[in-house]
């Protein structure tokens, strides 16, 4: 393993994913950091760390767990399986699902024009409101008083 590295990722024949730390990084932060990404340390082998539940996606959670670990500022040395960087070509194909097709025709969609909104006009509109004419006849409005409070 490399001097400067905190981590190592790998498989094991009889644990699965395993995990240790180095010299160069404290046991109970490499402790700590371990299980929060869900290994667990490997009795009567002190320093290896295996993931819990391998086999719910275990290949996935480990890689994550490098990535993580990586995210934190850690040097951390993993094989080409279980290494997000190296394996990222060789990571499953994409299923085609229509999700892509449905942005583009919502961008296409929103970069349109629509009916919904009126054009604006080509005329500015006045800048004072027209006064209507005064009638020529007496409008006559009746009133009615009412007193009290209607039920």
């Amino acid at each position: 393993m490399h001097p400067g590295s905190h981590f190592a990722f790998g498989t094991h024949p009889k644990h699965g994913f395993v995990a240790s730390s180095t010299a160069s990084m404290p046991a109970h932060l490499a402790h700590w950091f371990l299980e929060r990404e869900q290994f667990e340390p490997v009795p009567d082998e002190p320093g290896l760390y295996r993931l819990s539940e391998p086999e719910r996606d275990g290949a996935r959670r480990t890689r994550q767990a490098v990535l993580d670990l990586r995210s934190h500022g850690y040097t951390v040395r993993a094989n080409i399986r279980l290494d997000p960087m190296q394996s990222a070509t060789a990571a499953r194909p994409a299923r085609p699902n229509g999700l892509q097709g449905r942005r583009s025709r919502l961008a296409q969609a929103a970069a349109g024009r629509t009916t919904q909104r009126a054009t604006a006009p080509t005329t500015s509109p006045p800048s004072a409101r027209p006064i209507p004419p005064k009638p020529t006849y007496a409008p006559t409005a009746h009133l009615t008083a009412e007193t009290g409070r209607s039920r």
